[in-house]
């Protein structure tokens, strides 16, 4: 949701200046306070594709483990894929990978946390969605109409807008 402008009483993004151009937001006068934020993505597969991935009968290797470090390299790479991202230094940076065989489909959830004047919800975002592609990527030789979905935040704590959760909304 846009954010109010201090001079408007209309919603404003605050990616946009006054002129209408794109820009990178200056957060130097901001205090560094703790930050976090957790970020979901779901992948939707046959029931023989997750057995197989469980089994760790996959022939390229531990599904789950390279998705959970390409996750990881991508939280840290975020400011590098979307243009506008600070480059952060996170403090951590966590991904979880749930498989869920009643619903045939892998749950990830991603936490990214630091003290820093910007916050980690676009590093949470990218690593949960690139833990998934990961996971696209290295079973599309046995199913490749895989669905990706549900990539979402879940939560996110500090900063000036305050903290959010996604089921308290």
């Amino acid at each position: 949701m846009p954010t109010l402008d201090k001079h408007q009483n209309s919603p404003s993004f605050s990616h946009i200046n006054a002129q209408g151009q794109a820009h990178m937001v200056d957060v130097t006068a901001k205090a560094e306070t703790a930050r976090e934020a957790v970020a979901e993505a779901i992948v939707q597969m046959h029931p023989d594709t997750l057995a197989m991935i469980i089994a760790g009968k996959h022939h390229k290797g531990d599904v789950f483990a390279t998705a959970r470090i390409a996750g990881i390299q991508a939280a840290k790479r975020t400011w590098e894929l979307i243009p506008l991202c600070h480059p952060l230094l996170l403090t951590k940076i966590e991904i979880s990978i749930e498989p869920d065989v009643k619903n045939s489909q892998v749950r990830i959830e991603s936490l990214c946390k630091l003290k820093g004047q910007t916050g980690v919800e676009m590093e949470a975002l990218v690593a949960a969605s690139t833990a998934a592609l990961t996971i696209y990527d290295m079973c599309k030789a046995v199913q490749k109409d895989m669905v990706i979905s549900q990539v979402r935040l879940l939560a996110k704590k500090g900063g000036k807008s305050g903290d959010f959760g996604a089921d308290n909304d």
